[in-house]
């Protein structure tokens, strides 16, 4: 069983703000006599396609994927997502918050994607078969690579942004397409209700669609990327659980538990300390009282966005000169 925890592991900034004094019996104990280790830092995404067997192509190739689930046909050319999100200018640096973090209605996408293309022609006309889910079509791969939003958002951007031989003909575009968003009639509305403005796109996810396979792997999951994923693979996909039962540790199954995400990616202390103590009820606790019955693979807790692993096995159970040690020490 594979369970993958975003900001499981977070910033020493939110850790310092969050877990001061902050007391999890079970958590403390499973970091205690468990393994932990690092592991990429490529996000959600890359993680669910290691766990499918779906290869990195120059990006994990995202786009092409969910553009099949949203109904487009990808066939053998290249596809990048380009996501409409809101850049915000903080004091020293540009923080992303993606489109989770505003409302987007159809007619707000197309009307923005169709003055790209109309500015732009076919070298940036992006594809808005969903709101928050935008494509470019390319007629050959450029030599580019991306970071995912997963990993991206309420991070400075600079370092995030795309690199590689075509990068520089990518962000010259992106600049000019803010100054493009910035007086769009759509934006003006926006902001004089007070919602946040598209004021630009975040490119990732590039590549062909890969050759569909049959992976026996179930996942438990609820976001747009997993249950693509898993349509391409011919998993099955269930709802997350409202908490963890003990058959399920039986199984080699992928959970994504989401829980820590949005306050993870925007710094909200007392919104990732709460959720946390969740997670300690629902989760850890019933995990640490059935570590015996983990099966013989073990358990493996991942933070794919900030790279850290713990593993666990049954013989942890047993551990118990592995004492537990502050949890803002275990987590750092």
């Amino acid at each position: 069983m594979l369970l993958l925890i975003p900001y499981l592991f977070p910033s020493a900034r939110l850790l310092e703000a969050a877990a001061q004094d902050l007391r999890l019996p079970a958590l403390q104990t499973l970091l205690a006599r468990g393994t932990r280790q690092p592991c990429p830092a490529e996000g959600v995404e890359a993680a669910l396609c290691e766990a499918l067997g779906i290869a990195r192509q120059q990006d994990w190739p995202l786009a092409p994927i969910t553009l099949a689930a949203d109904g487009g046909m990808a066939g053998d050319a290249y596809w990048l997502r380009a996501d409409p999100v809101h850049l915000q200018v903080m004091r020293d640096r540009i923080v992303l918050a993606d489109s989770g973090a505003f409302e987007l209605t159809q007619l707000e996408a197309d009307a923005l994607a169709a003055a790209i293309g109309q500015h732009f022609g076919a070298d940036l006309s992006p594809n808005p078969l969903h709101p928050k889910r935008w494509y470019l079509r390319l007629p050959h791969a450029p030599r580019l690579t991306t970071t995912p939003l997963s990993v991206a958002v309420g991070r400075d951007i600079d370092p995030l942004l795309p690199q590689g031989g075509d990068a520089m003909r990518f962000r010259a575009q992106l600049n000019e397409l803010q100054m493009l968003l910035h007086d769009h009639p759509v934006n003006q509305a926006r902001e004089a209700r007070g919602d946040l403005p598209v004021n630009s796109l975040w490119l990732w996810g590039g590549g062909c669609l890969p050759a569909a396979r049959a992976i026996p792997v179930p996942i438990y999951a609820g976001n747009a990327e997993a249950q693509a994923l898993a349509a391409l693979c011919s998993a099955d996909v269930h709802a997350l659980p409202s908490h963890l039962d003990a058959q399920l540790l039986e199984t080699n199954g992928v959970m994504l538990l989401d829980a820590l995400t949005r306050a993870g990616q925007v710094g909200d202390a007392y919104g990732w300390r709460e959720a946390l103590r969740e997670l300690e009820q629902d989760w850890f606790v019933p995990l640490l009282g059935t570590l015996r019955k983990i099966g013989p693979h073990g358990l493996r807790l991942i933070d794919p966005v900030n790279g850290k692993i713990l593993h666990l096995h049954t013989s942890d159970a047993w551990k118990f000169w592995r004492r537990p040690q502050p949890l803002i020490s275990m987590l750092a």
